[in-house]
């Protein structure tokens, strides 16, 4: 059996490639990377290696020859339909025979802009008659320093989700189960992937708790979130683009129940402080 992590550079895929080699052979493990230098490192550790891009098809073609079974990891947002379109038709090409695809939280009802390209990706799975399991990932926690980094910096931690709640959990405890996934656990096609949903105030508490700093919470409108943003360092339209992701969380669309998560991993996702504490060192 092989098996192919794609993004493999970048902080899901390194987890998941941890995970997955405590469960088959890493010399059956794959790791795509944009080009030779990138996974220097990876080989090192003693992955194989594939050269791929999901902009270009024949690449991922010739990446996925021999795969049985694929972690996709979704790329970043632009023209990322056409982009995931190609994974799937040349995993379909070279017989890969199951796809643990990482999605949005409650896909099938969401309408954030974000979850429209999982939904297309989604569909393009199902059409190729291709074995799946569709991570529908909630929030990282890993998502929310800049904004805890702000808060620690000024004693202020902004927000301007409203009520609006989350599902947040470690990117290491959603890149364990895409592993399990991938690796040959029975999960159903389906998977849920959300902590339980809170807010930001509980969110600040926890990081109060965490850190034994006061802090006061500001529920502030577009213009004071962004520029809380901008004056801790972030360049304007990164801030810009946290305060889309704060609509979608005011919109509900991250306020997704389900006893999935901790169904797949086996045992209980990190709390909130615990995890504020492990990514703050």
């Amino acid at each position: 059996m092989k098996y192919l992590v794609t993004g493999a550079t970048g902080g899901f895929g390194g987890y998941a490639l941890d995970f997955l080699k405590e469960m088959v052979p890493i010399s059956d493990i794959y790791a795509l990377v944009r080009s030779e230098e990138k996974g220097a490192e990876l080989k090192e550790k003693g992955f194989n290696v594939r050269i791929g891009d999901y902009a270009d098809s024949d690449s991922m073609k010739q990446a996925l020859q021999g795969i049985d079974r694929l972690l996709f990891v979704s790329g970043a947002p632009g023209n990322r339909q056409v982009e995931h379109g190609n994974v799937v038709n040349a995993a379909k090409e070279a017989g890969v025979s199951y796809i643990a695809y990482t999605s949005f939280a409650g896909a099938d009802k969401a309408t954030s802009p974000l979850a429209a390209d999982h939904i297309f990706t989604e569909k393009q799975i199902e059409e190729a008659g291709i074995a799946h399991t569709f991570l529908r990932n909630n929030w990282y926690l890993e998502n929310e320093m800049p904004i805890v980094g702000a808060a620690l910096n000024t004693g202020k931690f902004v927000y301007a989700a409203e009520e609006g709640k989350t599902g947040w959990a470690l990117k290491r405890e959603y890149a364990e189960v895409a592993a399990k996934a991938v690796s040959g656990t029975e999960y159903p096609a389906i998977l849920e992937l959300s902590g339980t949903p809170v807010s930001y105030e509980v969110l600040a508490e926890a990081l109060k708790r965490a850190t034994g700093k006061e802090l006061e919470l500001v529920k502030a409108g577009d213009r004071g979130f962004v520029e809380s943003l901008v004056a801790s360092g972030l360049p304007q339209p990164v801030a810009e683009m946290f305060l889309s992701f704060q609509y979608d969380i005011k919109n509900d669309q991250l306020d997704v129940v389900s006893s999935d998560f901790e169904k797949a991993l086996g045992k209980p996702l990190t709390s909130l402080e615990d995890g504020l504490k492990e990514l703050l060192g």
